[in-house]
């Protein structure tokens, strides 16, 4: 009598347990909630994640507040964030960095890219461009960096906003489709690279194109190529890799929003709803456009579905390039 009596008191046990779950769930959030970008303030990443923190602490009337944690290719911010509880109260500014190109660099990452986070929503992404210091290199196009690099006695240097960024894997696939080579100076997010890009310190960098776009106008910096399919709205006189000779150069930094695996659905798709909501409205849709990041929001199950097959894409690239971390 008893056994049989077990499993009508944990059904009832459970359905006072649901309505508490649920309400915890639906009051979320109660307290401020962390945004975790990879890398420091002034790059693309922290630009999203700071439109983002701006556009939904009034619709959940909680702050949202951005913390950078830069370090290891983002792996620093992607661990921490994989280590926190999964209550909605800290969540990553997702790129491709932490998720697709540095797992594969740093063995000791301490995370799976997919089955360590709960992947809520996909924001948009922005082409990585071939930026050079006018007065250093002297040329307009990628054919005519490809001579220059040629004709130097030593291997020119190249800036990246880390090891393991999606710049940096684009300057490894421009060596190794060109034959060149080149010496990697990898820094700590986009914001610590431009001054030495400036100043002519570092001649060349390959790096996601928003923070460059207004140093064109002025003329210290030239955008040699976009390495995407089409030249950029927010930068078109830019060609891209393919008009430059280059057709299979192609890399992308995407930013989305996860958060540690087993975030409650309720939460997940709520917050997807708002991002996505967000993202297709024309003021946060301008805002990501004037950074040259194209808007393409996607919920949870679809960007899961990308991430899988970025990893599986883009890590397998990395590994094939032979790119390590030291």
């Amino acid at each position: 009598m008893r056994r049989r009596q077990l499993p009508l008191l944990a059904a009832s046990a459970a359905s006072f347990a649901a309505p508490a779950v649920s309400r915890a769930q639906g009051a979320w959030p109660t307290r401020p909630v962390r945004i975790v970008v990879t890398f420091p303030p002034g790059g693309s990443s922290d630009i999203v994640a700071r439109v983002l923190a701006e556009v939904l602490s009034p619709v959940f009337h909680q702050r949202f507040v951005v913390d950078n944690r830069p370090g290891a290719g983002g792996t620093l911010a992607a661990r921490h964030v994989a280590e926190q509880p999964a209550d909605g109260y800290t969540l990553l500014l997702t790129n491709t960095a932490p998720i697709t190109t540095s797992p594969p660099l740093y063995p000791q990452a301490g995370y799976d890219p997919v089955r360590s986070f709960t992947h809520v929503a996909f924001i948009g992404a922005a082409p990585v461009a071939v930026v050079v210091n006018s007065a250093s290199i002297p040329v307009t196009d990628l054919r005519g960096l490809v001579d220059w690099v040629r004709a130097q006695r030593e291997p020119p240097s190249f800036g990246s906003s880390g090891t393991g960024s999606v710049g940096h894997i684009l300057g490894e696939m421009f060596q190794r489709q060109t034959g060149l080579r080149l010496t990697h100076v990898p820094y700590r997010g986009s914001a610590p690279l431009l001054p030495d890009l400036l100043n002519g310190q570092v001649p060349l960098a390959f790096d996601t194109l928003p923070q460059y776009v207004e140093h064109f106008a002025a003329g210290r910096l030239r955008g040699i190529a976009v390495s995407a399919a089409r030249r950029s709205a927010v930068a078109p006189a830019v060609p891209t890799t393919a008009e430059g000779g280059l057709p299979d150069l192609l890399a992308a930094n995407w930013v989305g929003l996860s958060a540690p695996a087993g975030l409650p659905p309720a939460i997940a798709e709520r917050l997807s709803a708002e991002i996505v909501k967000a993202v297709e409205a024309e003021p946060m849709r301008a805002r990501l456009l004037d950074h040259a990041i194209t808007p393409a929001p996607l919920g949870p199950q679809p960007f899961t579905a990308f991430v899988e097959r970025d990893v599986r894409e883009i890590g397998g690239t990395v590994r094939a390039l032979g790119i390590t971390a030291g």
